[in-house]
């Protein structure tokens, strides 16, 4: 498995589980939301904190721009409530220095070419392409073109699609995230035996996991099945308003679910059987022979 650079941080088979908080548009257009949810992600522990960027009229179909809907804002149409959670520089100037200053890495999912443009502007660690862009090669080969590490989610998707976005993307500066893209995820279907399997099938790329469920020991066991990063939405309220709050987690089990998986990592060990000093004593007590 290849080790790829994200920012100060590596992501391979020796390194620590890098874990994600994705923010997403749980902040609903808030900066002050926004930042309390880096602020929490840093002191939980986590690598990095990744946001969304969308183009609101390349990224809306026709048909579903004029469409209302009752938002916390009012009823507006799904264009408009599209641009009233959507961040512009001046917010994303604001979170690139409060996340230099909270020790934290920062990067988003880029729904649009001219998304990728826009971050561009920050020289991001890496990318992320959302479950829905898995099959989006324009996108996809745009952000390629960056030169950035690329994490591509396999959610909504066939394998057949998964092995010819690998094929055309190629697997150098790749990691792939399994994932199912039910919001929230039943245990049922979360199909983490994909994360070895998807291993196996790619072995140079670094595979990682982003769950959608509610809970925190799916994703725990996610790191024992091998997933060399983890990503999980976070919220300050899994009650506020928006399609992903109820996926989420909360910041005091943001703290529980790093601190966990750091536990996991020392607890896997590197497979070689040895005697451990403490259990010296009682070898010599209880062996007979």
């Amino acid at each position: 498995m290849q080790e790829i650079s994200i920012g100060n941080k590596k992501v391979g088979p020796a390194d620590s589980v890098f874990v994600i908080a994705e923010i997403g548009i749980n902040h609903n257009g808030s900066l002050d939301a926004a930042k309390q949810l880096i602020e929490g992600a840093a002191l939980a522990g986590c690598d990095a904190v990744k946001f969304q960027k969308r183009t609101p009229d390349l990224c809306v179909p026709e048909s579903q721009r004029d469409i209302e809907r009752d938002t916390p804002w009012g009823r507006m149409s799904y264009i408009d409530y599209r641009y009233r959670v959507e961040f512009g520089m001046k917010e994303y100037q604001e979170i690139d220095r409060y996340c230099r200053q909270q020790g934290i890495l920062w990067f988003a999912s880029c729904w649009d070419e001219e998304a990728v443009d826009f971050m561009e502007e920050f020289e991001p660690p890496c990318y992320k392409a959302a479950s829905a862009a898995l099959t989006d090669l324009p996108l996809l080969r745009k952000t390629r073109q960056t030169g950035r590490p690329l994490i591509v989610s396999t959610g909504m998707s066939t394998m057949e699609e998964i092995e010819g976005t690998v094929e055309e993307l190629g697997c150098e500066n790749l990691l792939i995230a399994h994932t199912n893209s039910t919001y929230p995820c039943p245990v049922e279907e979360l199909n983490l035996n994909m994360i070895p399997a998807l291993q196996a099938k790619y072995p140079s790329v670094p595979v990682g996991y982003s769950g959608h469920e509610t809970g925190l020991p799916t994703t725990w066991a996610a790191v024992a099945l091998g997933a060399r990063f983890i990503e999980r939405h976070v919220t300050l309220d899994r009650a506020s308003w928006g399609s992903d709050q109820a996926a989420s987690v909360e910041m005091p089990g943001l703290a529980r679910l790093v601190s966990n998986i750091r536990d996991i990592e020392k607890a896997l060990g590197d497979g070689v059987k040895r005697v451990y000093e403490g259990e010296l004593a009682a070898r010599k007590k209880l062996r007979r022979t």
